[in-house]
């Protein structure tokens, strides 16, 4: 004859006041003895607490957030016939880490599409809780599926917000290891840019009448506002950032630049530092072939590029556009700087066609002409990296044992830290600051 049992928090040592994080059953669910039934986590250990006896949960007393301590209820069981004898000395010792036997499945009808959780969401901060309206115990077990997985792995799936009843095990007996969370992540975020998903879950902007609090006046985005805005925020999101910062001595530079000044005017065309960056971005590509590559749409095969074509940002009356200059390695400066110009006058005038802003490899932004010191760029993916030119000053520099003064460069580096790592984003922008300085150093 069945009969019914309260569960309590065992002795757990010197902790006390230790929160639930997780409720991994629900009433009605039938359990066996050393099945784990919720998880708690201290200030210095997370652990499973286990049934000590095999039955069917009546009620749960407790909730996620919950601080116990030890003799605190958490559930009320029915208890089998088998369960009523008095424990052995060695079921009550078991560790946590012990297997329970699999629990058949009780059928239920498919939830609702609202709270199906096809995603990983990993809004920053955030980790995957129950839709509202869906009780801690009944999100913990909506699946009615017995999850089999230790402490460690139990809480770095909360940690990325992976719901682990939809993780498929490869440990033995069914449990779930830490390649098995990562291998969900990893479908789910290539599930959700098959579909133009990114995978992340940010909540909508509040609405907000500023009417009450003044005048006001609404003016829409241009559309290319509103193209590169969504572009952008996909690039932001999806892309992890690094910027590295450096400066360049571009004095030397600047003094060549100078001498061609009469040349150029013959030319009708004009000489910026921007033009030799560009030939000094080629070099440095050219010495870092990483920077000049994209990820494949898999994300598991970096797409080597063995053309050098420049994207250049281009401040216009309707927002920024990035025309491409093609083949700028087989290019002089001359050529590149008519090249140049002409694109820049067709994007303020609107005339770029898609193709003049497509196949670039890397992205160079300069507000060297408005002002500033450093900046962040956004990376222009699928470009793995894009660097940020401000505005050249005069700056005493210590050179054989006196100040003297040079012309410096501010230069900021974003990279997708998918692909590049902080050392060699440092060795690309020492190269580059070295190529800048002695413009010499392309003929090497």
């Amino acid at each position: 004859m069945a009969e019914n049992k309260t569960i309590t928090l065992p002795d757990v040592g010197d902790f006390q006041d230790i929160e639930i994080i997780e409720i991994l059953i629900a009433a009605g669910d039938v359990v066996e003895p050393e099945q784990s039934i919720i998880v708690l986590e201290s200030d210095k250990a997370t652990m499973e607490i286990p049934s000590p006896f095999a039955g069917t949960i009546e009620s749960i007393l407790v909730n996620v957030g919950d601080r116990l301590n030890e003799g605190d209820q958490i559930a009320t069981l029915s208890a089998s016939d088998a369960a009523a004898k008095p424990e052995e000395p060695q079921q009550s010792a078991a560790p946590v880490e012990a297997e329970a036997p699999p629990v058949e499945s009780v059928s239920e009808p498919d939830p609702p599409a609202a709270t199906s959780q096809s995603k990983v969401d990993v809004s920053p901060g955030k980790t995957l809780r129950p839709h509202p309206g869906t009780s801690a115990s009944q999100a913990a077990t909506s699946g009615s599926k017995t999850i089999h997985a230790s402490p460690s792995i139990r809480r770095y799936a909360r940690e990325l917000g992976v719901n682990l009843e939809q993780v498929i095990a490869s440990g033995a007996k069914g449990r779930i290891v830490k390649a098995d969370v990562k291998a969900f992540i990893k479908s789910a975020m290539a599930g959700g840019a098959a579909s133009g998903g990114t995978g992340i879950s940010v909540s909508s902007v509040p609405e907000v009448d500023y009417s009450k609090f003044g005048e006001i006046e609404t003016v829409a985005l241009s559309r290319i506002q509103k193209i590169s805005g969504a572009h952008l925020h996909r690039s932001w999101v999806t892309v992890p950032h690094v910027t590295q910062f450096d400066d360049a001595d571009i004095t030397e530079l600047e003094a060549f630049r100078k001498s061609l000044a009469k040349e150029a005017e013959k030319k009708s065309v004009r000489l910026t530092p921007l033009i030799f960056l560009m030939k000094a971005v080629v070099s440095s590509l050219q010495e870092f072939p990483s920077f000049n590559a994209s990820l494949d749409a898999s994300g598991e095969n970096l797409v080597m590029k063995k053309y050098f074509h420049i994207g250049i940002a281009v401040d216009t009356p309707n927002g920024l556009v990035v025309p491409v200059v093609r083949d700028v390695d087989q290019k002089g400066l001359f050529e590149l700087a008519a090249e140049l110009g002409e694109v820049s006058i067709r994007a303020r005038d609107g005339k770029l066609s898609p193709s003049d802003m497509q196949g670039g490899c890397f992205t160079i932004s300069s507000l060297g002409g408005i002002g500033g010191t450093y900046f962040t760029p956004i990376v222009n993916a699928p470009e793995v990296a894009i660097l940020g030119v401000s505005r050249s000053k005069m700056q005493p520099v210590y050179i054989d044992g006196e100040f003297e003064p040079r012309l410096i460069l501010p230069l900021g580096l974003s990279y997708d830290h998918r692909v590049i790592d902080g050392a060699q984003a440092a060795r690309f922008t020492t190269f580059l600051s070295q190529v800048i300085s002695d413009i010499r150093r392309i003929l090497l």
